[in-house]
């Protein structure tokens, strides 16, 4: 089972955990996910968020589930957007939170907005890492 800790030394945070610790066993390092189709495309029109947020969902699920894992069983998670504005990185944040994928952002989470991604049009990817029951 994992341990969730937030020390009262710090900040209270929005949702994640400080600290998580998972007990010694098998790591599953998952590559970041990013909005493609099976195709290989970018989904989305230019600047939609919502349905590349959606996608890249849908990945993590997928690759979750090949790794044997489910979302509770992530113990730290990457999110980048590419977007210097506050309020469309809480956005992205809030639909992953709002999704079946949500028990992942509980534990050790980061944020980030960042100037490009790897693909041309790629505005959001996810990274997680899990913890193998």
């Amino acid at each position: 089972m994992l341990e969730r800790l937030n020390p009262a030394t710090v900040h209270q945070p929005p949702g994640y955990s400080h600290i998580t610790i998972s007990p010694a066993g098998r790591l599953a390092h998952l590559a970041g996910q990013c909005p493609l189709a099976l195709d290989g495309t970018v989904v989305g029109e230019a600047g939609d968020f919502d349905a590349q947020t959606d996608q890249v969902i849908a990945n993590c699920l997928a690759v979750l589930a090949a790794a044997g894992a489910e979302p509770a069983d992530v113990v730290r998670s990457v999110i980048y957007v590419v977007s210097a504005d506050s309020a469309q990185l809480a956005a992205v944040w809030d639909r992953l939170n709002a999704s079946e994928l949500a028990p992942a952002f509980t534990t050790a989470s980061t944020l980030l907005g960042v100037a490009a991604l790897g693909f041309r049009g790629q505005l959001v990817e996810v990274d997680l890492t899990a913890a193998l029951p």
